[in-house]
């Protein structure tokens, strides 16, 4: 690290399910490192993501902070369960995480302005027991329905060129473009084990950030007597930014959530992380604005161990 000297790095497991899981996140403190050396990050702490942030020059009680994210490939315009991690960083105890705990004052849902290189919006988080519940705003979700050209070497590369259901694929573009694909069964999802290696070059060639397979909802996802709320199991593969598979994707799951919304789900729960043993919950709702769907998305998180240098 610059100088020699390593900064104090917190990980933040976001993205919980009921208590367990959740995706690992280095968080730390903007210290002026290099691009490179916040690529690097990610692998020596075994995370697929870093975020790193400042607070505005208001002072350490400011609620304006701005977020960078990096995986080993490089930088992110945005990262949602990054966003989460951020937001439990900066409510947790300072003697917890050795940063910029405390930040925030009391963890009691207020609104917190997050600036990233590539807009402003709001952020939410309060403290239930040990865990921190941080939701926020992912900004503007478009959908389409894709030219076959963008969606038969996508599918090839997960083996879903035959599944029923996966010709239903959409492109939602949220800061980037994605591919939500759908599938018949729950085994199926479970079951995928694509070529990485070719889904990277057909994403790559089609400007997609990844692919996001789910499975629901359906009749048995639902909450009974409310068609307005459904739970969806998911994976998303991004090899192209250097994460084969992500335990949770929270940007993912809010593209998907607007695209749902269309046909009445308001409120939807994702369980992701159990191909990789590890598992993960994303909570999204969804409302009406004047220009589209507004969603929110956020999940559940703790701090789970702080690197010291």
């Amino acid at each position: 690290m610059r100088d020699g000297v390593a900064p104090t790095v917190t990980v933040v497991r976001a993205c919980l399910r009921d208590g367990a899981g959740g995706s690992p996140t280095a968080v730390l403190p903007e210290t002026g490192l290099s691009d490179r050396e916040r690529r690097a990050v990610p692998a020596l702490l075994g995370t697929s993501h870093a975020v790193f942030v400042s607070l505005a020059p208001a002072g350490p009680v400011s609620a304006d902070v701005s977020l960078r994210f990096f995986t080993t490939t490089g930088e992110l315009p945005a990262c949602g369960h990054g966003t989460v991690a951020a937001l439990a960083y900066l409510a947790a105890p300072r003697e917890t995480t050795g940063g910029h705990g405390d930040a925030l004052g009391p963890a009691d849902h207020s609104p917190v302005t997050l600036r990233t290189p590539g807009r402003v919006f709001t952020g939410r988080v309060g403290r239930v027991g040990r865990e921190f519940r941080a939701a926020f705003d992912p900004g503007p979700v478009t959908v389409r329905e894709p030219a076959p050209d963008e969606t038969v070497p996508v599918l090839r590369a997960l083996g879903l060129d035959a599944d029923p259901l996966a010709v239903d694929a959409h492109v939602a573009t949220l800061g980037r473009p994605r591919l939500l694909v759908p599938v018949s069964a729950r085994s199926v999802l479970a079951g995928l084990a694509p070529d990485l290696d070719r889904l990277r070059v057909a994403c790559d060639r089609l400007g997609l950030l990844g692919c996001y397979v789910y499975h629901g909802p359906t009749a048995d996802g639902r909450v009974p007597g409310d068609s307005r709320r459904g739970r969806v199991a998911a994976r998303m593969f991004a090899p192209s930014i250097g994460v084969p598979e992500d335990i949770a994707n929270a940007n993912s799951t809010a593209c998907l959530a607007a695209h749902l919304a269309r046909a009445g789900t308001t409120d939807l729960t994702v369980d992701m992380g159990d191909a990789l043993g590890v598992p993960a919950s994303i909570s999204t709702t969804v409302r009406d604005g004047d220009s589209g769907p507004l969603v929110e998305v956020g999940g559940a998180a703790v701090v789970d161990r702080v690197v010291h240098p």
